[in-house]
């Protein structure tokens, strides 16, 4: 074209002012069509917000890589949302995401990542579906869960991360495992995974694997995964075994984490196997000779041993006669004097102690033992020494509510019923007769070696007077005696020999009264007739409305100052 030649980019066409070069004219016109077309196909009516399209790299900084779709400007695109940045060259395509049409600074919006996460979604619809297995990289914690690239973000909720308990959620970023797609929600493009269901199949083949694998007697390596009261739990690669208690140790122990600790290595033997049920049972103790073997030839009954106090409880105190060998002191065993009701209060825990074996159960793991057995029984000859009808002095050692409790030699006691205490008497509590450490003299009443028990008596000491009173005491005859304790029902009355009468309340007086005290008063001597006389049940019943007018009359009997 010549030099007077322009173009008139509004008609879209060449005015030729003076002269041109046609060829040239020709190539220029071509090359004008040329972009016009492209414009055309390009223009931003045709492109479609939130679609992916290919574009050019026409540019490549340290920060951002510039991508040409055809569209009035370029995109910048930020290196980081390259998963390879390095593998980026001028003129080669990749594929963008329109994310806006114009930004702030006036230019297209696009991204790389966002084209894939579409792409990664569009392949997860049409080809994957809820049950499929993925691969994916754990990258962040959220509330609840963590997050996972899968090629977009899948959420992976708390319980279902693993089949076990974990402690520590950072762990897992940064790591790839294989996931499986629990739900995909195409309206909120969200996609719910799970790794816990992949362990659980994957160990519920092991487990099928294992059973049909493992033999009872063989021995297994298995990890502490569960300690409780009654045993502990292990994972034998894959399936679970139960190591109880009673078959950790021949020894006794209270609880299995006296033994092992959450994370150990233990290699136990296979006991029994339910494979139905998926159940195998361990043993640790099983690897070592059983102690209890030939425990009778070891340790007859009636052997002395030697041993350590290892345990107290409320019925007894276990001894350690050798490592796996306990044996049980009942508190029954512990005295033949002491009525022991805690085991601590003859021996400690620590406590080296002689014993003599009373009894073994081979097949139960029991060995019965008594300490008081290395003493003389004080109860031996009891009858002897103290026969029925013996007169004894003792020291009063205990008062108690129905008795008192007298020692007789050391480890022997005897008890006064309160019964026993008087024959005229009503004794309420031993404390009215007797005080502790008192010396007394009593009668032996009875004597039980088998239960130990002595019974004495102090009433025994005299005649009882009633079988004299009786005779005495006549219905109708007037008596005089102190008043002793008033009661609601009525005052008693001191007579001959202790013997105390009762007046009742409504044999006091003629005359109205609205308490006793207003009539009667403790110490006063009175007069009163004899109603009634009850020997067998050591009663007097008195009566003072008959007596209050004259005093008495010819047939008077005065207790004290007798007078017949």
């Amino acid at each position: 074209m010549s030099e007077k030649t322009t173009y008139d980019w509004n008609e879209s066409k060449i005015i030729d002012d003076v002269s041109f070069d046609p060829k040239e004219a020709a190539e220029f016109a071509n090359l004008l069509n040329n972009r016009e077309g492209k414009q055309e196909q390009g223009s931003i009516s045709s492109m479609e917000v939130g679609h992916i399209y290919t574009g050019s790299v026409v540019e490549l900084t340290a920060d951002f890589v510039v991508v040409d779709v055809g569209l009035k400007s370029e995109g910048l695109i930020p290196t980081s949302e390259f998963s390879d940045p390095a593998s980026l060259t001028l003129g080669g395509e990749v594929e963008v995401f329109l994310d806006k049409t114009e930004g702030e600074d006036g230019q297209i919006v696009l991204s790389h990542e966002k084209a894939k996460k579409q792409r990664q979604w569009e392949y997860i619809v049409n080809h994957c579906e809820e049950g499929s297995v993925v691969t994916g990289k754990v990258i962040r914690k959220v509330k609840g869960g963590l997050m996972v690239d899968i090629g977009m973000e899948a959420f992976l909720p708390g319980s279902q991360i693993d089949n076990k308990r974990i402690k520590n959620l950072d762990e897992f970023i940064d790591q790839e495992y294989e996931f499986k797609i629990l739900k995909i929600n195409i309206e909120r493009k969200n996609i719910v995974i799970s790794r816990r269901e992949l362990l659980e199949a994957e160990r519920s083949s092991k487990r099928s694997e294992l059973l049909e694998e493992i033999q009872e007697g063989s021995v297994k390596r298995g990890l502490v995964k569960n300690i409780t009261d009654f045993g502990v739990f292990l994972d034998l690669d894959g399936i679970d075994g139960l190591l109880h208690i009673t078959d950790m140790t021949w020894k006794r122990i209270r609880h299995p984490s006296e033994m092992v600790e959450m994370g150990q290595e233990l290699d136990v033997t296979i006991l029994s196997i339910d494979k139905e049920r998926g159940r195998v049972a361990l043993g640790l103790k099983q690897q070592c000779d059983n102690p209890w073997s030939d425990i009778e030839k070891k340790y007859p009954v009636g052997t002395k041993i030697n041993g350590k106090i290892v345990n107290l409880v409320p019925y007894g105190a276990f001894i350690e006669i050798e490592p796996g060998i306990e044996g049980l002191i009942h508190v029954s065993e512990m005295s033949w004097t002491k009525n022991v009701s805690d085991p601590s209060e003859i021996v400690n825990k620590g406590d080296e102690v002689e014993a003599i074996v009373l009894s073994i159960q081979k097949e139960e793991g029991k060995i019965s033992l008594g300490i008081k057995q290395t003493d003389n029984n004080p109860w031996e000859g009891i009858e002897e020494r103290y026969p029925i009808g013996k007169v004894v002095t003792a020291e009063v050692r205990n008062l108690t509510n129905y008795g008192a409790f007298v020692k007789l030699e050391p480890g022997i006691d005897g008890l006064i019923h309160i019964s026993d205490l008087s024959w005229t008497k009503k004794v309420s509590h031993p404390s009215e007769s007797l005080t502790k450490h008192d010396q007394v003299e009593a009668v032996i009443l009875s004597v039980d070696s088998e239960s130990k028990k002595i019974t004495l008596g102090i009433k025994q000491l005299s005649d009882n007077p009633w079988e004299s009173l009786a005779k005495d005491l006549k219905v109708g005859s007037t008596v005089t005696g102190k008043i002793t304790r008033l009661a609601a029902f009525g005052a008693f009355v001191e007579l001959e020999n202790g013997v105390e009468g009762l007046i009742h309340v409504s044999e006091i007086s003629d005359k109205p009264f609205n308490k006793i005290e207003d009539v009667i008063s403790v110490g006063e001597e009175v007069s009163a007739v004899v109603s009634k006389v009850d020997p067998e049940n050591k009663k007097v019943s008195l009566s003072r409305k008959d007596s209050q007018v004259d005093g008495g009359n010819q047939d008077d009997i005065v207790i004290g100052n007798s007078k017949h």
